[in-house]
């Protein structure tokens, strides 16, 4: 059988022919004409290449291939019924929605894991699987299904795509907690002639965007250590004198063996934001998770702790199109 074509009403009619087991009554429960049930029958026989039903001496009876498909069918219609429900009247407590997330490390420690923990409380049956975030496949793997959302900066030449501001980000310095060369007031020549950790996570590059803003102002810092994620740093710089330059919320819950220090004459920042493809913006279920990021996030503190939603002001700050 060739299904390239298949039409679901022929499937929801041969379910009512199969229970009403008359044209008549199968027109009436369906709202159709007798002849549109007539033809599709007809259609059904030559699908199936079998009579289906068959005259009896009160309406009709259905054949052994009908009784064998009745099963299937049922439970086939009634599998799409309730997936079709579950879409427009998502409840989180009964959901069992899985969900992929593309997101990088850092995100994934301070956006992600916040939502997992929320999801035990509110959606315990939602599951939640991350891929790491890669900017050149992310277009494709939205429209695909492959990820379902992504949590990073929006790509301005992908306008198509719908995005909503989670936060805006920037950059402390971290040491151990005693370092000796930390202080408030950090100039320009004394943070350069410190011993740096930079992050590379396509490995091996010892510069960074900052490092160009630096050649710039005739500065050059001294990277000693060039790692592949930012989870990794905390651990390094607190038991060395190596210093890093680290996204704000990745703080939380460092403090006690970290001193951390602004750098006014930096500024250095970038958005985090929600990224999907027009194929889920519609659904119930995503759109829950959606919300329930932005209102984990909306009034993080100056530090990066991020606020439980019931002591937070809801904020509907948000880039282009927002949803």
């Amino acid at each position: 059988m060739n299904t390239s074509r298949l039409d679901l009403n022929l499937l929801v009619t041969l379910e009512a022919l199969l229970a009403e087991r008359s044209v008549t009554r199968t027109a009436a429960r369906l709202h159709l004409s007798q002849p549109a049930v007539s033809a599709q029958l007809s259609r059904l026989r030559d699908m199936f290449g079998d009579p289906l039903l068959v005259p009896a001496h009160r309406g009709m009876t259905p054949t052994a291939k009908a009784l064998e498909l009745l099963g299937p069918l049922r439970l086939a219609l009634d599998d799409l019924r309730n997936t079709l429900h579950a879409h427009r009247d998502f409840s989180p407590a009964r959901s069992r929605l899985a969900m992929t997330i593309a997101c990088t490390d850092y995100v994934e420690a301070v956006v992600v894991l916040p939502l997992v923990r929320a999801l035990r409380q509110r959606a315990p049956g939602v599951r939640i699987a991350v891929r790491r975030f890669n900017p050149a496949q992310t277009e494709q793997q939205l429209a695909s299904g492959d990820v379902d959302l992504a949590v990073a900066t929006p790509d301005p030449a992908q306008s198509h795509l719908r995005t909503r501001l989670l936060f805006e980000e920037s950059y402390v310095l971290i040491g151990r907690r005693d370092h000796p060369r930390l202080r408030t007031g950090l100039t320009l020549e004394e943070f350069v002639q410190l011993e740096h950790v930079v992050v590379s996570p396509s490995g091996g590059s010892f510069t960074t965007p900052i490092d160009d803003a630096l050649t710039a102002l005739g500065h050059r810092r001294q990277v000693v250590l060039s790692a592949a994620s930012f989870l990794f740093v905390p651990e390094i710089v607190a038991d060395s004198d190596l210093v890093a330059l680290v996204p704000r919320r990745l703080l939380h819950g460092q403090r006690d063996r970290l001193t951390s220090i602004d750098l006014p004459w930096l500024a250095e920042q970038f958005d985090v934001s929600l990224i999907w493809h027009e194929r889920t913006h519609g659904h119930a279920g995503q759109r829950w998770i959606r919300e329930l990021l932005v209102e984990f996030t909306a009034d993080a503190t100056a530090d990066g702790k991020l606020i439980a939603p019931k002591h937070a002001a809801r904020r509907r700050s948000a880039s282009r199109r927002v949803g």
